[in-house]
């Protein structure tokens, strides 16, 4: 029997402090590269080298706890609190000013951002800067709890339970809607929307709906226990184990065979695609299939116990630590030395308890 796997960080209710860190950061995705933890807890990289997001750098990392990928750059964090980044750094996502940070429980990365909590509750930021990601307005910040990155904006949900936004807010991702917000539990970001989870089940969203990301449907919502957010889409998982869609369909990211699934226990969100764990280490899938996102060779995987999505592929974890990939082989994101990999770590299985 597998408990639930919640992507999110677990903390007691205590102001100002971070009690405990619990995340299962093991693999991290970006557009086309992949790293994942290993047992040792050194890191290996997939796919995309053209700025060096499989920079060998990063074979020589030790201590690592928890991996985020941005759009072609990638952070670490190691036991003792401090981080190392690596790839694309033309808008500064390695500036040296990271290697100065002590005391970091998570990393979150944006497309060309990242954002460190710090155990006192504050945050650092570094990287490009056009929206304001870095806005100094960041530094008063003193009880956050979590973090999340958009696109170009980021989200930040505080000891009290609300929430604070800050960078982009050309199609309303920094809306003084989310202000209003209270007894929120988790904070997810797509690309220029958001969404947040409350204590009761319930969900809020804000940011663009041009197609339909902040649909009033998801107001009727209840008993809601984990959220991932695609582009333009979010998917839902309840508490019975089924999953709700809205936002974007284009390509199909809410065909309504998503309804019929059941025993779901994670959900996560490629750009245009969505992939469901279920409780007996089977995966279900929906949406783009341009690039064999939904293929279905994930039909034969068995034993899988965490799930991610890159762009336009996804990453199954399998409980003897090997991984399988599928979906957009363009820049290797599933070359077949995945399959030579066996020693990942396995992320903690427990049940949830919020607050």
């Amino acid at each position: 029997m597998f408990f639930l796997l919640f992507n999110i960080l677990l903390g007691e209710k205590k102001t100002h402090k971070i009690v405990k860190t619990n995340k299962m950061n093991v693999i991290a995705c970006g557009i086309a590269h992949t790293v994942v933890l290993l047992s040792d807890n050194t890191v290996q990289c997939l796919g995309n080298n053209s700025w060096k997001q499989c920079d060998l750098l990063c074979s020589t990392f030790t201590n690592v706890i928890r991996v985020a990928c941005g759009y072609m750059h990638s952070v670490a964090l190691l036991s003792d609190g401090t981080v190392q980044c690596w790839g694309n750094n033309k808008d500064n996502q390695c500036d040296p000013l990271h290697q100065n940070l002590r005391d970091v429980v998570q990393v979150v990365c944006g497309f060309y951002h990242s954002v460190a909590l710090l155990s006192d509750g504050t945050v650092k930021c570094w990287g490009n800067n056009t929206y304001n990601q870095c806005d100094p307005s960041y530094k008063t910040l003193t009880t956050v709890i979590q973090v999340a990155c958009g696109r170009f904006h980021s989200v930040v949900l505080h000891s009290n339970g609300t929430v604070q936004c800050w960078g982009d807010n050309n199609r309303n991702q920094c809306d003084s809607l989310h202000r209003h917000f209270t007894n929120i539990i988790q904070v997810i970001c797509g690309h220029y929307h958001s969404v947040a989870l409350t204590l009761n089940g319930t969900v809020q969203c804000w940011g663009d709906n041009d197609l339909n990301q902040c649909d009033p449907i998801h107001c009727a919502f209840t008993d809601v226990i984990q959220v991932a957010c695609g582009h333009s889409h979010s998917v839902a998982l309840f508490s019975n184990g089924t999953v709700r869609c809205w936002g974007n369909n284009k390509y199909n990211e809410c065909d309504p065979v998503h309804l019929t699934f059941t025993d779901i226990i994670q959900v996560a969100c490629g750009i245009w695609h969505s992939v469901a764990l279920t409780s007996n280490g089977t995966i279900q899938y929906w949406g783009s299939n341009r690039y064999n996102q939904c293929d279905s060779v994930c039909n034969t995987f068995t034993n899988v116990i965490y799930i991610a999505c890159g762009w336009e592929y996804s990453v199954a974890l399998l409980s003897n630590g090997s991984i399988r990939c599928w979906g957009d082989n363009s820049y290797n994101q599933c070359d077949p030395v995945h399959l030579t990999i066996a020693n990942v770590m396995l992320p903690p299985s427990f049940a949830c308890t919020l607050w």
